[in-house]
């Protein structure tokens, strides 16, 4: 009965829109009203729109605040943004979470509730620490269900990387940093386009030794020997707007540290991390436009090395023995969208094959997904009103290796129905109705074997996939400098796949867990430099989530690693003509948890405390050398108030970190 208010909204906003939309006309332009709503997104729709026609709750990390950022990796960059969730550990390992749904902790990416993208496909894991921030053009971010355009595990929302094309004539960056704690990197960037042709592309490598907490304490085993990452993007142009690309991304970690809890730390676990692809994609569009069209191929493999990682169960892990945790994937994506002007009608086809193999659980297991959506949008009142819907069916089969399972499939079906109105050219609301879900794993279903544990698990063919319906409304307003937008959201969650004990003492699984999740989210920031028409940008801001409810249905308690509060608040400065500065704090509400440090079982339930971490970014170009390039100097402080915290209980982060850097650009 709870979602009845959402319905109701909803209506209302239709028929406000209608009412009023249509006398307003031509003449409701704003002198002030600015281009926000005028931005292209690609990821809502899986085509080019503008963000004034998306109905969903949609927002942008641009190249300039990334480059403006102090984060070096997309986890990172999204605690700063703090729209919910962050599990970091030290080292390479970091999951997050929209409206109270998460991406896995142990990187799975099947087994997550929030989907990573990059340029549009799955990146085979949830470990959003794997994907660094060189050769990034934007970060696009939804926030609600997207399982209709993308598939399972897009409950709570998603995050699409978009890699950089390559534009005008060579420009090249070399990059170098040192800071405290031993850090170290260097890195390159060439962008490039001519006769068609068109290159954007970087490579880094950075190091650093074991730092120490707020409290002074050095944190040992929590450095890494290498970090390398090379994104690369190129294409070429045949005909106009028709474009063959290969897109390839390498990421790899060696020696870095896997420490325990620093009250019980080891010093000799470390563990090895990557995550390589490569895609080859057409995009196409006709003349006129009226059809466009995209195909894309990808291949890639997910990997996770742990060196003695039980250190007291030296006869099962040998001191340098690693146990892995190999992902192989690889899929296609196929679609075509007619644009006649007043309606868009795309249709597709996606195809995913995960191939995973864990030392840890003695089988192989293969998933095997292949969907059909039809996405629809259509436009009224000179464009004023968009009305856009969309289904999706999945067809999932799945695999365990014989001997350990067998063979089993499920399938799935959802909708999706926004609404966004343009009352005014300033002034959009929308609201949006749309089912997530997350199709079960192969050993959820199929699995029959003993673990290396010597515990029996055997799957249940009879699982549902988890599903959520969601509802919300919100509004988002533009005026002159001032840029805000808000939104409620009601989200009912069922059919929670969770471990259960089975006959004969094995462990099964089956659908038993429900929640409900609502709250509140926005942002706002105004440039205050467009009071005085300066060529300044002054700009404070400030991003919130407050969750109203998020309650487990089946406890009546509260969710366990759900803040109530979420926010992000900061200051950006910039004179456009090579000075720039950011300050930007986040805060991280209480939550309850489950205390596994203690050593009970099972692990009770304490209250864990918020915190606020600060960083501070200034960079300034120093020479300008003419046609030989620019000199720019950039410093930066990360947790500049030496907050000691943690995101996951005794696992502390690091106290105060400055690094200086340099860049020439020519």
């Amino acid at each position: 009965m709870a979602k009845h208010p959402f319905f109701i909204l909803s209506v209302l906003s239709i028929s406000f829109c209608i009412t009023f939309v249509t006398p307003i006309g031509a003449q409701a332009k704003t002198a002030n009203a600015t281009v926000s709503l005028d931005e292209v997104v690609v990821t809502a729709g899986r085509f080019k729109e503008l963000k004034r026609e998306v109905t969903s709750n949609i927002s942008v990390i641009d190249e300039r605040e990334i480059a403006l950022s102090p984060s070096s990796d997309l986890g990172e960059l999204l605690a700063e943004k703090n729209i919910g969730f962050i599990n970091k550990y030290p080292g390479t390992s970091t999951s997050f979470g929209i409206r109270g749904f998460r991406t896995s902790a142990l990187g799975l990416d099947l087994e997550g509730r929030v989907l990573v993208l990059l340029d549009g496909r799955r990146i085979g894991t949830g470990n959003v620490a794997k994907v660094l921030t060189k050769n990034i053009e934007r970060i696009e971010i939804i926030r609600g269900p997207a399982s209709v355009q993308y598939g399972s595990a897009a409950i709570g929302g998603l995050v699409n990387v978009i890699t950089k094309q390559g534009t005008g004539k060579p420009t090249v960056s070399v990059q170098g940093e040192l800071g405290n704690f031993g850090h170290e990197e260097v890195s390159a960037g060439l962008s490039v386009a001519f006769k068609g042709f068109d290159f954007s592309g970087s490579v880094s490598r950075s190091s650093r030794d074991d730092y120490d907490t707020a409290d002074g304490e050095e944190y040992a085993n929590t450095g890494y020997d290498r970090k390398e990452n090379v994104s690369l993007n190129l294409g070429y142009e045949f005909l106009p707007d028709n474009r063959l690309g290969v897109i390839v991304n390498s990421f790899e970690v060696d020696e870095i540290g896997n420490p325990s809890y620093l009250s019980q730390n080891d010093l000799d676990d470390y563990a090895d991390k990557s995550n390589e692809s490569i895609d080859f994609v057409y995009d196409g569009t006709t003349r006129e436009g009226l059809f466009s069209w995209k195909a894309r191929y990808f291949v890639g493999e997910d990997e996770n090395k742990s060196f003695d990682p039980v250190a007291s169960n030296p006869d099962m892990f040998d001191d340098g023995v690693p146990t892995e945790n190999t992902t192989d994937y690889q899929g296609a994506q196929a679609q075509t969208t007619w644009n006649p002007g007043q309606y868009t009608l795309t249709a597709g086809a996606d195809w995913l094959n995960y191939d995973i193999e864990s030392d840890f659980d003695p089988v192989k297991t293969e998933f095997d997904n292949l969907s059909y959506f039809l996405l629809v949008k259509a436009q009224y009142f000179e464009n004023r009103l968009t009305i856009s819907g969309g289904v999706r069916y999945d067809d999932v089969e799945v695999e365990v290796q014989e001997g350990q399972g067998g063979t089993e499939d499920a399938d799935n079906f959802s909708p999706s129905l926004g609404l966004a109105c343009l009352a005014l050219d300033n002034v959009k609301l929308r609201a949006n109705y749309g089912q997530g879900f997350r199709m079960p794993s192969a050993q959820q279903l199929a699995a029959d074997f003993v673990s290396a544990f010597g515990t029996p698990y055997v799957g249940n063919p009879d699982l549902d996939p988890e599903e959520s319906e969601t509802y919300e409304v919100g509004l988002d307003f533009y005026f002159g400098g001032f840029d805000s937008s808000v939104t409620s959201f009601y989200t009912e969650f069922k059919d929670k796949i969770v471990s259960v004990a089975g006959g004969g003492g094995a462990q099964t699984w089956d659908n038993v867990g429900e929640a409900t999740i609502s709250g509140l989210e926005g942002a706002l920031s105004y440039d205050l430099a467009s009071l005085w028409n300066w060529s300044w940008q002054i700009k404070p801001y400030f991003n919130w989530t407050y969750l109203t409810e998020f309650e487990d249905e089946e406890t009546g308690e509260d969710l366990l690693y759900t803040s109530e509060w979420n926010l992000s608040y900061g200051l950006l400065v910039s004179d456009f003509d090579g000075f720039s500065a950011r300050f930007n704090v986040a805060y991280t509400g209480d939550q309850d948890i489950e205390d596994f440090e203690s050593g009970l079982f099972p692990a009770p339930v304490v209250e864990k405390g918020g915190f606020s971490v600060a960083d501070i970014s200034v960079e300034k170009r120093l020479v300008g050398f003419g046609a030989f390039g620019d000199l720019s100097l950039r410093g930066e402080i990360h947790n500049l108030f030496n907050e000691d915290y943690a995101y996951v209980k005794g696992y502390p982060m690091p106290g105060r970190t400055f690094v200086l850097g340099a860049e020439y650009t020519f």
